[in-house]
């Protein structure tokens, strides 16, 4: 059998691995049932409909010709350096300077990432996805997240 689309062949085969991990990592959690689903129910169905995506990206970059066999380009260490960079720092920064302050930061750093960064785009992103976080998560969800620095004791 020959692999007709690379790219398609290495996201099927990362879809697998990640869906088979994150099912076999909900299986150290409760299930509980339909009615009263336990913390385990919803990764391991994520988990193994995840993997059943997978395996049809893989059947297809099995059977489905490419003109040129899609081969897997260079990796791109910028933007994936950046990116998780950001993930890493969101995590440190938002206990000590909570949701105002941590996500400009990181949605200014995240688009750095990109080849067409501009500096008013990033803000109006920044201030967008401030007010929306907290309207989602600290209005409407009631979660304990740091709005404000720690030093202001807000």
């Amino acid at each position: 059998m020959r692999i007709k689309s690379q790219t398609e062949f290495g996201a099927g085969l990362m879809f697998v691995g990640l869906g088979l991990a994150f099912a076999l990592g909900a299986t150290n959690f409760s299930f509980g049932s339909s009615a009263s689903p336990g913390a385990g129910y919803f990764p391991f169905g994520l988990g193994v409909v995840l993997a059943l995506l997978g395996g049809v990206v893989l059947f297809q970059s099995l059977t489905l010709e490419t003109p040129d066999g899609c081969p897997i380009g260079a990796i791109a260490w910028k933007p994936l350096l950046v990116v998780v960079g950001s993930v890493v720092l969101f995590g440190l920064a938002l206990p000590r300077l909570g949701l105002v302050a941590t996500l400009p930061l990181v949605v200014a750093l995240a688009s750095l990432a990109g080849d067409e960064f501009r500096w008013q785009e990033a803000a109006l992103n920044a201030v967008a996805l401030t007010a929306l976080c907290w309207v989602v998560f600290v209005w409407a969800l009631k979660l304990t997240i740091p709005v404000w620095p720690s030093f202001i004791g807000a």
